[in-house]
């Protein structure tokens, strides 16, 4: 533990509500890790309408463990862009409340038109937009039981190309997606950030994502799998200063760009 605890993190994907753990349960075992910050959300539920009642419920939830545990939970919004007066005066309300980036699932397509607005609005903020990504679904297995909206490594490519000074965030890698086929998508799009969470975290993930994707932009996250998460970036082959980028200097840098950053 001693080798786990001596590093600063942040925790780039992160939940609230989702499971049985709750706000002060997750705050304890992230205690145990040497976690210092998570970066929570609570995306609408799969299958869900995403109405602007459910996903202002989703945001409610975010601020109250934020209030609960300030300095340890930093919040990201979720919306629905298929509501786009409803989403606009989201993104106010919850960056009023403090929250710096957003969180979304599958509603739609992170290249869909519709996303438009809500992706220029977060260019202004110069906050990050972490989206789900497939899981087992790709451009080479496409019968995956995924809804048919779920963002695929070719559309955050297209996203990243059509708003090269927007910040994308590529979710969970470790979570059952065709991981080098995304690494070998995302090589070339330099304004999208891949988080490494997920419970499938196999061996050699994390090298093989360096070697494409590089030290800049990835970003430890553990989406509820604390234990694996950890120990995949203890088990990784990085360098001293790698490991420090991945678990705390990336994601502080994303942060510094919107005037934040954790003390």
């Amino acid at each position: 533990m001693e080798e786990v605890l001596r590093y600063e993190k942040i925790d780039a994907h992160a939940h609230v509500g989702l499971n049985a753990l709750t706000p002060t349960d997750i705050i304890d075992i992230a205690d145990r890790l040497g976690i210092g910050t998570l970066m929570i959300s609570k995306p609408m539920k799969p299958g869900s309408l995403g109405s602007p009642e459910e996903f202002i419920a989703c945001n409610n939830e975010v601020h109250n463990a934020v209030k609960a545990f300030p300095g340890r939970f930093i919040g990201m919004l979720t919306l629905n862009p298929t509501y786009p007066k409803e989403s606009m005066q989201e993104i106010k309300r919850c960056t009023d409340l403090g929250m710096v980036g957003m969180k979304l699932y599958n509603h739609v397509k992170i290249n869909d038109p519709l996303f438009d607005p809500v992706i220029e609005k977060f260019i202004d903020l110069k906050m990050v937009i972490l989206m789900h990504s497939p899981i087992g679904k790709s451009r080479v297995v496409l019968d995956a039981r995924e809804p048919p909206n779920v963002s695929l490594p070719e559309d955050f490519v297209d996203a990243a190309r059509k708003y090269p000074e927007a910040m994308f965030q590529f979710a969970h890698i470790g979570g059952g997606i065709d991981w080098e086929d995304a690494c070998k998508a995302l090589q070339h799009s330099p304004n999208v950030y891949v988080d490494v969470s997920g419970s499938n975290n196999e061996g050699g993930m994390i090298d093989f994502a360096l070697r494409y994707i590089g030290e800049d932009r990835l970003l430890f996250g553990c989406d509820y799998s604390f234990y694996q998460s950890v120990g995949g970036m203890i088990a990784a082959d990085l360098s001293e200063s790698q490991r420090k980028k991945l678990f705390f200097e990336n994601y502080q840098a994303i942060l510094k760009k919107s005037g934040n950053h954790v003390n």
